[in-house]
């Protein structure tokens, strides 16, 4: 637990740019929406983390208010979860008309 708590910022950004990382690739390289929206998720799970970490580091060095950082990641958790609703409402919609998930298959914006 000791161990934890003497983690410098340096250690959070790089997990989060870990997640980030995976994150956009889950994007770019999935074809399913859902594994898509995982990855969404992922990034802004990434955000979160360096928020976190860096009112952590700020709070050691006086110069932020207690909660700020937390604040911004319970918007962002919130953002997140109507993100997921109003999209996996589209999906679930998507999948009676089309009977798949694959986001090359939905092509009903395209002319």
């Amino acid at each position: 637990m000791e161990a934890a708590l003497r983690k410098g910022p340096a250690d959070f950004i790089l997990l989060s740019f870990l997640l980030f990382s995976i994150g956009v690739a889950g994007v770019l390289m999935r074809r399913n929406i859902l594994i898509i929206f995982m990855s969404i998720e992922l990034i802004l799970n990434a955000a979160n983390l360096n928020f976190i970490a860096f009112t952590r580091y700020w709070q050691l060095s006086g110069r932020i208010t207690e909660h700020m950082g937390h604040v911004f990641t319970i918007f962002i958790i919130v953002v997140a979860a109507a993100e997921a609703v109003i999209g996996l409402g589209i999906v679930i919609a998507l999948y009676r008309n089309r009977q798949t998930v694959a986001i090359d298959e939905i092509d009903l914006l395209k002319w």
